[in-house]
């Protein structure tokens, strides 16, 4: 008897955005992937556990390294063709560079990464991720536990 995979693909809670490009840019404005109303983020980079309003499972999804890698790609090719510009046109000295370059960077990776966050987890959503490819669902919430080595109230 041969071995067939299971074919049969579980219904998502959410329908997918038509396109990536509109899900990506749905996320890169700070709103759900989905329905474009809620938020994907309630502080910097922490995304919300899900859309306010369509409650698509957003904080499910593990963005990981991708969206720093992407930002760090980004970034460096912005600004490092000038870089290597103003070296070979003038030769500053390497204290010049360093007071310039590194703020630089430092500003347009922080500036850049929220956008491309929101962008990764659109794109996460559009192609079907949920969230559950990590294993079994999440641990419903519960009372917070004690402090490690506080005996419990």
């Amino acid at each position: 008897m041969r071995w067939e995979p299971d074919r049969s693909a579980a219904a998502l809670p959410y329908t997918p955005p038509t396109s990536i490009w509109q899900a990506a840019g749905r996320g890169m404005r700070n709103r759900c992937p989905i329905c474009g109303v809620g938020k994907v983020f309630r502080g910097y980079l922490k995304v919300v556990d899900e859309c306010s309003n369509c409650h698509a499972p957003l904080g499910r999804l593990r963005a990981d390294d991708a969206p720093p890698y992407f930002t760090i790609f980004v970034a460096g090719h912005i600004l490092f063709p000038p870089v290597l510009w103003i070296e070979k046109a003038y030769q500053p000295p390497m204290w010049l560079h360093m007071v310039v370059w590194l703020p630089a960077f430092t500003i347009a990776c922080l500036l850049l990464l929220p956008p491309i966050k929101g962008a990764t987890v659109g794109w996460m959503m559009r192609l079907g991720f949920d969230g559950s490819e990590h294993g079994a669902e999440p641990a419903p919430r519960s009372a917070p536990r004690p402090a490690p080595g506080r005996p419990d109230a």
